[in-house]
């Protein structure tokens, strides 16, 4: 009798009182894999990541692509009728309301069909176990999805939409999850144990193998229930494998960019040029192995538009931070900040090329004691001039140049240059400033190279087409400063006495480039540009750990030149740039000749044809102690080993004499020490005739002897 009035209910039922149900299409398009994915700039993929954690579903699979052996399996398992009924199979209801009167277990009776009614119907998923008339109401709906939507596309949306095993929802991310291989390539075994894992997906391992071999038997292929248990082992206890065949060629910046499940993001990055940076990278850290260096990235701009072709965090499995993106992190500039230095200098007509600097000791006194910057050769060149210390690297010219600029100056031309780390006051950084004391981004220093690359013009990066820059591009440096800037960093004759002629840094097409190294040898870096491209490296540990005897030179700068090398390949080519307006070449010699003449550019106004230098007299200057140095005397420590031993910043000229405090300490062009004692003291530097050339005051400080020992 209750099967008779449950069919004439479900006959006669009126339409459904829920909403309307979805189109087949509506359904697919707004079906939304867990995961989101970044494409290069002709979208091919370079990156996935995953956004929801909930769940993990792949990409809508269309049924030709799902095996036959698994759609086979499924409607053998949920729906023997599945092609003969129209939404609702009345035979196996009746049987499921027969078994129910007499208390006997029976197969269900809920089609793909009324599966499919609750899978897309979120209010039906939320209630769960349903009542006799909730059933009903699913049966109606049955039987109307299966008068707007075909046979193939109802099992399609079931197969894509239903719950595998865990977290994996939909054929895609079942078969790749547990099978690690596409739908299309399930074969009959593992078509059979996932169609068994629809009715139960987090069942043990035994009970889907007998539902699985059961399964096979129907499907006449017996056979493989032999090894079906050790398939079913490896299979289902292995959920964690990779879901998806995309390359993880760009994971830092699909980090960055990517934040909804299933978007699909175009980068301005070239897949390329990406892959090109990442392998270079890579193959030249795995050589750097036994010198203390995992980690590197790199960045490649395109100098006109902006847009970034290569963003390469870190070096992947060679590091032990991977997910630190070395392209945002923020690290010590090294020499890498000189080029702005000198631009600045250029542009107030405070130095030009041509001009000579004393590079010899110097020690400058600080709220901290004295600042000795030494150069990374130990040497001192004497008078070199502006183009041979920022090819050469110079520390010491360097420092006195900011002395004549200012810190604040220049930290304040920085960021206008882009270094928004640096959010201090000049005076904060101090001196070092000009030696790469500031944290800053190798994003930030790649765009600040391109915008010497510019004529000084800086505008932001782009890293997606579909977001506009908010910020206002402005003339940070003036274009005939960044062209002098852009000569001696390309000037292979500046660089030689420190890099030689054929080193890394000499490319047989025109470059501007510099290198850096921070204290400690804890960051490396290169970055450079041609006419079109800017590519900037660093190597380093993202521990922080200091590198073994690894330079600029020797660390980044060949991973460097490769990638240049690879993006001029071919037809490409980069030709000196064209002096803008305001600029003029004069030849030039020097009095003495301190350098070879040769034929320099000017800031027009600034040009000469002779550069005198100045005598010695007006060069040497008392480097140590520097004036107001306060030193204190170690009781722990024998006196005769404190002794005080003066310094010139140049060579002593002739019967040139050291004064302490009135009296002769002895002749300056040798070796001179001198006893402390406490107190205030006066030390002179005078000529053969007596005559003051400088003096400095300091003053020496007694500790108390340590008692108690």
């Amino acid at each position: 009798m209750r099967v008779l009035v449950w069919v004439a209910l479900c006959a006669v039922l009126p339409a459904p009182t829920f909403a309307a149900l979805p189109g087949f299409e509506e359904v697919r398009v707004a079906y939304r894999p867990s995961d989101a994915w970044l494409l290069d700039r002709h979208g091919e993929p370079l990156a996935v990541v995953r956004i929801d954690h909930q769940v993990r579903r792949l990409p809508w699979v269309a049924l030709q692509d799902i095996a036959p052996a698994l759609q086979k399996a499924v409607r053998l398992s949920e729906d023997k009728r599945f092609l003969e009924h129209a939404g609702v199979d009345w035979q196996a209801a009746a049987a499921g309301v027969w078994g129910n009167l007499w208390n006997e277990k029976t197969r269900g009776a809920s089609t793909l069909t009324m599966q499919l009614v609750s899978l897309i119907d979120a209010e039906r998923q939320r209630r769960g176990r349903r009542s006799v008339f909730e059933k009903l109401d699913q049966a109606a709906a049955a039987l109307r999805l299966e008068r707007s939507w075909s046979k193939p596309q109802i099992l399609e949306a079931y197969l894509n939409l239903a719950a595998y095993r865990g977290e994996l929802v939909g054929v895609a991310a079942m078969s790749q999850g547990l099978f690690g291989k596409l739908p299309h390539g399930l074969d009959e075994s593992e078509a059979a144990l996932a169609a068994s894992l629809l009715r139960a997906p987090n069942a043990k391992a035994g009970v889907v193998v007998r539902r699985a071999c059961t399964l096979l038997k129907e499907m006449q292929r017996g056979a493989f229930c032999r090894n079906l248990d050790v398939l079913a082992e490896m299979s289902l206890s292995n959920v964690l494998r990779r879901a998806d065949a995309t390359p993880d060629l760009a994971p830092h910046l699909a980090r960055k960019l990517l934040d909804t499940p299933g978007q699909r993001r175009k980068a301005t990055l070239d897949s390329v040029t990406q892959r090109l940076s990442s392998e270079t990278l890579r193959r030249h850290l795995a050589a750097l192995d036994k010198r203390n260096v995992a980690d590197g990235a790199v960045v490649v701009i395109d100098n006109a538009s902006g847009e970034v072709l290569a963003w390469v965090g870190s070096s992947g499995s060679l590091s032990e931070a991977p997910e630190v993106d070395g392209v945002m992190a923020l690290r010590q500039a090294g020499s890498t900040l000189k080029p702005f230095l000198y631009g600045l200098a250029f542009e107030r007509r405070d130095l030009t090329p041509a001009s000579l600097i004393e590079d010899a000791p110097l020690s400058l006194p600080t709220g901290n004691g004295l600042y000795t910057p030494q150069n990374y050769d130990p040497d001192y060149r004497g008078r070199v001039s502006v183009r041979a210390a920022l090819g050469g690297s110079l520390n010491v010219p360097a420092v006195k140049t900011l002395v004549r600029i200012g810190a604040d100056d220049f930290a304040e031309r920085l960021r206008r240059f882009g270094f928004d780390s640096l959010i201090e006051r000049g005076d904060w950084y101090g001196y070092s400033l000009a030696l790469g004391s500031a944290d800053i981004s190798l994003l930030a220093l790649a765009n600040a190279f391109r915008t010497l690359a510019n004529g000084g013009r800086w505008t932001s990066v782009r890293t997606s087409f579909d977001t506009a820059s908010v910020a206002t591009p402005r003339q940070a440096l003036s274009s005939q400063a960044a062209f002098l800037v852009g000569d001696i960093l390309a000037d292979r004759t500046a660089r030689a006495a420190t890099f030689g002629l054929a080193s890394w840094l000499a490319t047989p097409y025109w470059t501007a480039v510099k290198t850096g190294t921070s204290k400690d040898m804890r960051d490396n870096w290169c970055v450079g540009y041609s006419r079109r491209f800017t590519v900037a490296v660093w190597v380093g540990n993202a521990s922080g750990a200091a590198m073994h005897e690894v330079s600029g030179v020797s660390g980044a700068a060949p991973v460097w030149r490769e990638i240049m090398d690879g993006l001029h390949r071919g037809k490409l080519r980069s030709e000196p740039p064209v002096a803008p307006a305001g600029v003029v070449a004069q030849a030039i010699r020097f009095e003495p000749a301190v350098e070879p003449p040769r034929r320099e550019w000017f800031i027009a106004g600034t040009e000469r044809n002779l550069v005198h230098s100045a005598t010695v007299s007006a060069l040497a200057r008392i480097a140590y102690p520097a004036d107001g140095t306060v030193i204190a005397l170690d009781a722990d420590i024998p006196p005769a080993r404190q002794r005080l031993a003066p310094q010139l910043s140049a060579v002593a000229g002739m019967g040139w004499q050291w004064r302490m405090d009135g009296k002769p300490l002895g002749r300056a062009d040798q070796p001179q020490s001198w006893l402390p004692r406490p107190g205030r003291h006066r030390l002179v530097l005078a000529d053969a005739a007596g005559r003051e050339l400088d003096s400095a005051s300091f003053e020496v400080r007694a500790l108390r002897e340590k008692r108690g020992r």
